[in-house]
């Protein structure tokens, strides 16, 4: 089973789930994002943003085949391209940090290491860009996928609680830590998601 990470762009925005090409829920503020769905023009608001960022900061997602099967994505960028996380009551998300927006997976794929890998790769990302941390904002009575990721999925991979809430906590994952660095970056992330060996058909990009 050949699997593989490429980076969002334009061309294969298409292999996101329809729902998501027409959701922008963390790329606009709450006013701007209900008058685009009215408008009805929530894609090319999407389109609009994913533009806007790759030219300025460059890819903000990357997206998971599975023999050549889109079966999940992750969305990520700097809190300053992130209109709606200023409408979270622990914004906000630190200065020297990336925000995690949202992830998804194929309920198909689901439970093959996926999510971790995809962490992993957002993570060696915001490392080369010269970040210290990832933090999201989790969902804590989560029910159902939405934009909003749980709470509980994203201590699962190394995510810390720095700001309580009942509903919506903020989470960080510290990329620098107090272990030596001198290391291959890919091999301490492993260490520190604790992720156990990946296959050899698997190479992030």
């Amino acid at each position: 089973m050949g699997r593989r990470l490429a980076p969002l762009t334009l061309d294969n925005l298409s292999d996101l789930p329809k729902r998501c090409r027409a959701c922008v829920f963390w790329e606009l503020d709450p006013v701007s994002g209900e008058a685009a769905v009215r408008a009805g023009r929530p894609e090319l608001e999407k389109e609009a943003w994913i533009s806007a960022v790759l030219l300025e900061w460059g890819s903000c997602g990357r997206i998971v085949y599975v023999d050549d099967v889109p079966a999940g994505f992750v969305l990520y960028a700097p809190p300053a391209y992130v209109p709606r996380s200023l409408a979270f009551p622990t914004s906000p998300v630190s200065a020297d940090a990336v925000q995690l927006m949202t992830a998804w997976i194929n309920p198909g794929y689901q439970g093959q290491g996926l999510g971790r890998v995809m962490v992993q790769t957002v993570a060696k990302d915001v490392l080369r860009r010269g970040f210290r941390a990832i933090e999201a904002f989790g969902d804590g009575r989560w029910k159902a996928p939405a934009c909003v990721l749980p709470a509980e999925h994203l201590t699962a991979v190394g995510f810390k609680t720095v700001r309580p809430h009942p509903t919506y906590p903020r989470l960080r994952l510290e990329l620098r830590t107090t272990l030596s660095w001198k290391e291959d970056v890919e091999l301490a992330l492993d260490r520190l998601l604790g992720a156990v060996q990946k296959e050899p058909a698997l190479r992030p990009l």
